[in-house]
């Protein structure tokens, strides 16, 4: 048995046919031309966090393409991209109007430095826990990038934003399976 790569699946077609391919890929075929109108960086955040959905939490390595366009045009969805696409069916319309937790990670770390690190973890749980009160379908954190770099004072990226940007990450993804429990929730990062 051959391994896929980390950031791929196997994609079912109509035709019955299994066929591995990146999830960045998938997604540049299905937005298709519209990818020159949309932000290429959320659009990169958004197929990943649908890879990391079909293969971490669900434990899915082969979908359908339908299946993954219409996670895929949930996540943009929740990001506040109005998308639609023929491979999904359309949203029940008990889903079309979601309820989005929407935080500011810039706005935590909030002048905290690099030895303020675990005030802004602190902060970060409670603005996850507050956000989780509300009872929301998504609980959306935005400004990653700026806030790994305003914790740093890092005026580019580097190794070392790459692994706080982790550390983060796998911070509100663990924090948040503690938190929803039984809740049909989902946390965007971005």
């Amino acid at each position: 048995m051959i391994l896929l790569r980390h950031d791929c699946l196997v994609f079912k077609t109509m035709d019955g046919e299994c066929i591995p391919c990146s999830s960045e890929e998938v997604t540049l075929e299905i937005i298709g031309d519209a990818i020159g109108m949309l932000d290429e960086h959320v659009i990169k955040q958004a197929s990943a966090g649908v890879l990391h959905y079909f293969k971490e939490e669900l434990g899915k390595t082969t979908v359908t393409i339908a299946e993954f366009a219409g996670a895929l045009e949930r996540a943009l969805r929740a990001l506040g991209l109005n998308v639609q696409n023929s491979a999904s069916e359309p949203a029940p319309a008990a889903r079309q109007s979601w309820r989005i937790a929407r935080s500011n990670l810039s706005e935590l770390a909030g002048g905290a430095e690099q030895a303020m690190e675990l005030v802004f973890f602190s902060r970060l749980r409670a603005a996850l826990q507050e956000a989780m009160r509300e009872s929301p379908d998504i609980v959306h954190f935005r400004g990653l990038k700026p806030c790994v770099k305003q914790l740093l004072g890092a005026q580019r990226w580097t190794h070392g934003c790459q692994s706080l940007r982790d550390q983060i990450v796998d911070y509100l993804r663990t924090c948040f399976d503690n938190e929803r429990r039984e809740a049909d929730c989902a946390l965007v990062v971005c």
